[in-house]
């Protein structure tokens, strides 16, 4: 299975909080975690807002920044299509970002399909109206009331 991760379940996985270890779990069990290139920028502003909100901590965003990082080297990056983003918009009634990753996540589906139609792609969020545009589109989703 690859699981397409929007921010919200990567930032989780880099904090602790509640669902921390699901979403490490849902990683852990996939053979390949994807996201949309916006995802490294989004993730560093929601961990420099936590950051604002509850610290500062210098050292403890470095140290977040730095495992971002790490598992961000891992990761499949999709590129932003801002034509599909927008029909997305459009279909869904999203936000700008949450159309862009279920658009990234739409692309990647169809490249797997095409190049490894056995493999599964997941859609992993935070966010109830967009894993609900993702099960409209037929992805399996991984979300908190589930598992």
């Amino acid at each position: 299975m690859i699981v397409y991760s929007d921010t919200s379940a990567l930032v989780k996985a880099l904090l602790l909080e509640i669902d921390t270890e699901r979403v490490r779990s849902w990683f852990g069990r996939a053979e390949q975690v994807a996201s949309s290139v916006i995802t490294y920028a989004e993730a560093c502003a929601a961990l420099a807002r936590r950051d604002r909100l509850h610290g500062p901590d210098s050292a403890a965003l470095r140290a977040q920044v730095a495992t971002l990082d790490a598992n961000w080297s891992e990761f499949i990056v999709i590129p932003v299509d801002e034509h599909a983003a927008g029909r997305a918009a459009l279909a869904h009634g999203l936000r700008g970002m949450d159309a862009v990753q279920l658009s990234a996540a739409l692309g990647l589906r169809a490249f797997v399909t095409e190049y490894a139609p056995d493999a599964r792609v997941a859609f992993a969020a935070f966010d109830r109206e967009l894993l609900e545009a993702a099960k409209r589109e037929g992805f399996a989703t991984l979300d908190p009331t589930l598992d």
